[in-house]
């Protein structure tokens, strides 16, 4: 029987999902705070850990990458809001399986928990990954979508100029946007193609052994190192290197990347050997580099040393002409990886498509096109499969909904003391209105008013609503 460990602060929530995995055949054990969940670990074995995003003490965030730290072979779910998509996709770039949002459907959450229990290893972008057998890397390669719009093509050219070339690339673009796909794309197209495409996930190496996981270490070099280890640029000799998220790499690790690219050699933690490595440097980024040196941050001579040739990942808001394209790869992916067989989208859906700004990008897209052919019933996608927010996003403002009070600017232009007190007398009729329409469940009231738990826990407490 496979062991969950369900991180919920929410204690009618938690006790639902509690039973609903426990009568599909798990052992579940729950916990409210980020802290609670690690306590649990020195006694107990965990398979996967299920963990709202939003948490007393934290966040889901913090305790994935604790986990990943100390337990990689524990798959970690995340649960958001759609207001946290940026995030939860952030979170699968940490090595989290799989997001899920609320409101859970119960055959959403029961394939991603088995699927993730399935899975033979981590879901990280990892040499490990790399070097699968060759069968297997070709499947990864062929998922590629160059698209059809003047974006997509001016990016493809540019790929195609400098894939044949030995140039340092830095692929920027927000994340989602398939920079890894971008990289992946310049490696296949290269004279390097049949040797070894390696791709590292900066931000989820640990800090302290983010050197020995890029240059090896020799045995005893450090507490814990009981033996040789080969690092990632060594596997990548005569191939291609990614170095996704290069920005969180922290000052010492710039300093051997640096010369490692000039000196085209390297030297594993501990050792005294020079060994000579031949690999070309693809790194990605979504943050500003030239802000990051000016700030101290990251060596201005190494992002000169990567900035070689730069390409810019298209946001899915920006190549809306490309969704097409997009959505019947994933929809194919889909419908192999669930045994289904959903034919396409309805009229309706592709409006809804069209009409949304895509905050997560391609994996925000993907996510939602495996979770519309799981609930799909029929051979397309209809409206009922997508979650709600896509077709109603949910306001800036609290009380704007149908429905709800709206708050309204006086026409005599009290002062900005009296708007003030205006908007708590308000916003205190409008929470009490939404948690007694609701029988005081927390967890809906915030949904309703676009906020997290803990924030309405704050104003409840400073409007005496407990």
């Amino acid at each position: 029987m496979k062991n969950i460990l369900l991180v919920e602060d929410d204690l009618t929530y938690s006790r639902i999902v509690k039973t609903f995995l426990e009568k599909n055949g798990f052992a579940v054990q729950t916990a409210v705070k980020v802290k609670e969940a690690q306590q649990f670990f020195s006694n107990s074995k965990f398979d996967l850990i299920i963990a709202d995003f939003r948490l007393p003490d934290g966040t889901g965030m913090e305790l994935l990458q604790w986990s990943k730290s100390n337990y990689p072979q524990t798959q970690v779910i995340l649960i958001t809001h759609y207001s946290d998509i940026r995030i939860a996709i952030k979170a699968m770039k940490l090595g989290a399986f799989e997001y899920i949002t609320k409101p859970i459907n119960p055959d959403e959450l029961l394939a991603t928990v088995n699927e993730s229990l399935s899975a033979s290893a981590p879901k990280t972008t990892t040499a490990e990954t790399s070097a699968a057998p060759p069968s297997s890397k070709k499947k990864s390669k062929s998922s590629y979508v160059v698209g059809s719009s003047v974006e997509a093509n001016k990016l493809e050219k540019h790929i195609q100029l400098v894939a044949p070339t030995d140039l340092s690339v830095l692929v920027l673009g927000e994340t989602g946007t398939g920079k890894e796909f971008v990289s992946r794309r310049i490696h296949d197209l290269s004279t390097r193609k049949d040797g070894p495409f390696i791709a590292i996930d900066c931000g989820a190496l640990p800090k302290e052994l983010a050197g020995s996981e890029l240059f090896g270490h020799v045995k005893g070099a450090f507490t814990g190192a009981l033996e040789n280890k080969t690092g990632h640029f060594e596997m990548a000799n005569g191939g291609t290197i990614f170095l996704d998220e290069i920005g969180n790499l922290g000052y010492e690790v710039q300093i051997q990347l640096l010369r490692a690219i000039q000196e085209r050699t390297i030297r594993k933690i501990g050792g005294n050997k020079e060994i000579q490595i031949d690999v070309r440097i693809i790194a990605a980024t979504n943050d500003n580099l030239l802000i990051q040196a000016g700030d101290g941050h990251f060596r201005e001579d190494l992002y000169h040393r990567l900035n070689e040739f730069t390409l810019s990942a298209i946001p899915l808001r920006s190549r809306k002409e490309d969704l097409e394209d997009f959505a019947d790869q994933f929809l194919d992916e889909s419908n192999e990886r669930l045994g289904k067989n959903v034919k396409g989208f309805s009229p309706e859906v592709w409006e809804i498509f069209l009409g949304y700004d895509w905050p997560g990008n391609l994996r925000e897209l993907r996510n939602i096109i495996k979770r519309a052919v799981l609930l799909s019933p029929g051979s397309h996608v209809e409206k009922e499969s997508l979650p709600t927010d896509l077709y109603e996003p949910s306001s800036s403002f609290p009380g704007t909904k149908p429905g709800l009070k709206s708050f309204s600017v006086p026409s005599d232009l009290p002062s900005p003391k009296d708007y003030k007190s205006q908007w708590v007398e308000q916003e205190k009729e409008l929470i009490q209105k939404v948690l007694m329409d609701t029988k005081f469940n927390k967890s809906k009231t915030a949904r309703i008013l676009n906020m997290d738990r803990k924030t309405l826990y704050s104003k409840m407490e400073k409007y005496g609503l407990d």
